[in-house]
């Protein structure tokens, strides 16, 4: 009995699996064809990927929603973890600096992510030194400046209270961003 049932769930993950792939290649096929076909088309994706302020965070939740995690196998492989670090954000002061908030820090302070989202960007940014941004799962985009020994890359999801890395000295810079917008940070801290 228990052999059976093992059976039938190995065969339903591998259903779902094969379907994940048919439906993204499908999706991919579609998408390519469209894009080599029709100049307006890619002209008008090009801008909104590349362009505006294109939602990575939000493909990924509803990719999960409907489709379930990118991993196949999940359950059967590996065996749930719990996470080593989760912190909140620990400041001595904080005062305005350019579009966001100059925060003074421990020396060689760990950075903790402070909303789960995807890192669209990581590299150096005028005036904030080495910075990594997280479009979080609401929309909004956070610069975080002055971080180096980055335990994360380029589109990696994070999870809130994960380590994003480690200030450069004693200064952590944020900013909230919007579809291009500069946000009142004294909302998010």
């Amino acid at each position: 009995m228990k052999k059976n049932l093992k059976k039938r769930r190995i065969n339903f993950s591998l259903y779902h699996f094969f379907n994940k792939i048919l439906i993204t290649a499908f999706l991919t096929i579609v998408l390519l064809i469209a894009l080599k076909t029709n100049i307006g088309f890619k002209d008008n994706f090009y801008r909104q990927v590349y362009n505006e302020s294109f939602s990575f965070a939000q493909v990924n939740n509803l990719y999960q929603k409907y489709f379930g995690s990118p991993l196949p196998f999940e359950n059967f492989f590996s065996s749930k973890t719990e996470s080593v670090f989760n912190e909140n954000l620990t400041y001595d002061k904080e005062e305005k600096y350019k579009e966001g908030v100059k925060l003074t820090v421990s020396d060689s302070y760990l950075v903790p992510v402070l909303e789960s989202g995807m890192v669209v960007f990581v590299g150096e940014k005028e005036g904030y030194g080495n910075t990594v941004i997280v479009q979080q799962m609401d929309g909004i985009d956070l610069w975080y400046g002055n971080v180096n020994n980055l335990n994360v890359t380029l589109y990696d999801y994070v999870e809130k209270g994960s380590l994003l890395g480690e200030v450069s000295s004693d200064t952590l810079y944020l900013v909230y961003k919007k579809e291009g917008k500069v946000l009142d940070y004294k909302k998010y801290i």
